[in-house]
């Protein structure tokens, strides 16, 4: 069956492609691991050099690779190029820091452990899987492939299926900065074919950006064969605020963090948890400037929302939304599928949510705000933990005690205090419970696939 790349602005197919056979998943495995050897050979600097040609052609790239995402998964082009952008620049750091985060440690006295010499160092594991998602297709991908193949890890990337274009830009972007044959390739081959590929024995570890089903899965496999893995999965993030938070830039934030990549970010923020004092104030101006963004082409400048990425994702925020209306939950703005070509959804609020509606626990992935109202800062944490999900988080207020409270309580990997959970290369990013285990990004992501050596001389 071939893999196809589909507009979701108009619902028709703009390529599609055969996905690799048996023959070529093997010429790349093989590949990949000869790259072991290659990868180590070139060195610190030498690789130094390549990951900043590949950051300098990434951002080259910017314009029609921009219209490239924007055409396969519908985000407007301006956060398209951001998100390219961003890419080049994280490509530029772990260039610049790869070799710091992993230069291991001596101990300062290693007579206390009967040696003249003692410490740990960090060296590659091997050829890692990528599976990734289709909702950044640049970004989640290189956030892995810069840190892994900067401390000498080849990478096999098994993209979304519905974004073959992007993902064979990436299989190719490496080789033309001149890493060597077999350092980064893509895999087109759809889900069924992923537990192979963890199996074999020249793959060493995986890591996983998706959906709960699909990391449970990759954990499974991983682990019948004792294989280290990173899930990053998805989230139900809380935005609390509280009434002493500046409402202008908490409602202007919270649009935002609601309704970038067209609402679908495992990090956006989904539920909204206001303190009774704000409530009637913050919810009529969430409510009005949800209600005027622009719906509409995202290569046009004037949306703000494109379309969701697949008739599938559609259809499940409708399922999502209508079982919340028919039990009694108050629809503010949008839940009505706008009559358009293609797989748009509107910006839609939702309140007076009950523990026995679907969305009072379960992922909204597109721009359906979900409104909880609390009486005081107890209850806010106590609905926002109130969740089987604990990836990013956002609290407003101005009071330190207050701040202190929900940096310590809140169950996140992420807790960002008047602002709007964003990742960096600087930071380490990445959940607990159900939206997964590891981190990505900053020295913490670098070393997950390294093996922590000790090091002891008589």
């Amino acid at each position: 069956m071939a893999i196809a790349s589909i507009n979701p602005t108009t619902g028709e197919t703009i390529a599609t492609f055969d996905p690799d056979d048996d023959a070529v998943i093997e010429r790349k495995l093989a590949a990949a691991a000869a790259a072991v050897k290659q990868l180590a050979d070139l060195g610190w600097a030498r690789r130094r050099e390549l990951m900043h040609a590949a950051a300098e052609l990434l951002a080259a790239d910017v314009d029609g690779l921009g219209e490239t995402i924007t055409l396969e998964m519908g985000k407007p082009l301006a956060q398209a190029k951001g998100e390219i952008l961003k890419s080049a620049k994280a490509l530029h750091f772990y260039a610049d820091h790869a070799e710091d985060f992993v230069s291991g440690y001596t101990l300062d006295d290693p007579s206390i452990v009967g040696a003249s010499r003692a410490g740990v160092r960090f060296d590659p594991l091997g050829v890692v899987l990528a599976v990734m998602p289709w909702n950044y297709p640049i970004w989640q991908v290189i956030r892995f492939a810069g840190p892994a193949l900067m401390v000498g890890n080849p990478g096999l990337l098994k993209h979304a299926s519905n974004v073959p274009q992007s993902a064979l830009y990436l299989g190719d972007l490496f080789a033309r900065a001149g890493f060597p044959e077999g350092a980064f390739q893509t895999l087109l081959i759809g889900a069924s074919r992923v537990a192979a590929v963890i199996e074999d024995p020249r793959v060493v570890a995986v890591t996983l950006t998706g959906s709960e089903p699909a990391g449970a899965s990759v954990a499974r496999t991983a682990g019948g064969v004792l294989k280290k893995c990173v899930l990053e999965l998805g989230g139900t993030d809380p935005f609390i605020v509280m009434p002493s938070a500046d409402l202008d830039a908490a409602v202007d934030t919270a649009v935002k963090a609601r309704t970038s990549n067209n609402g679908q970010a495992c990090i956006n923020a989904k539920r909204f948890i206001l303190h009774e004092d704000i409530y009637d104030e913050f919810l009529t101006r969430f409510v009005t400037r949800m209600s005027e963004l622009m719906i509409g082409d995202p290569l046009e400048e004037s949306t703000d929302i494109g379309p969701v990425s697949t008739s599938q994702g559609r259809d499940d925020l409708v399922g999502l939304v209508e079982d919340a209306r028919e039990k009694g939950a108050q629809i503010l703005t949008g839940g009505v599928v706008p009559d358009l070509p293609g797989w748009f959804y509107p910006p839609t609020v939702v309140a007076d949510l009950t523990p026995e509606m679907r969305l009072w626990r379960e992922e909204a992935f597109g721009p359906v705000a979900s409104v909880f109202r609390a009486s005081s800062l107890d209850e806010a944490l106590q609905i926002a933990n109130d969740s089987d999900y604990g990836l990013g988080s956002a609290f407003w207020s101005t009071d330190p005690d207050e701040i202190d409270r929900a940096e310590r309580e809140i169950e996140s990997g992420t807790v960002t205090i008047n602002g709007m959970t964003i990742s960096y290369q600087e930071l380490p990013f990445g959940g607990i419970k159900r939206s997964g285990f590891g981190r990505e990004l900053s020295f913490e992501g670098i070393r997950e696939f390294c093996n922590l050596k000790t090091i002891w001389q008589a």
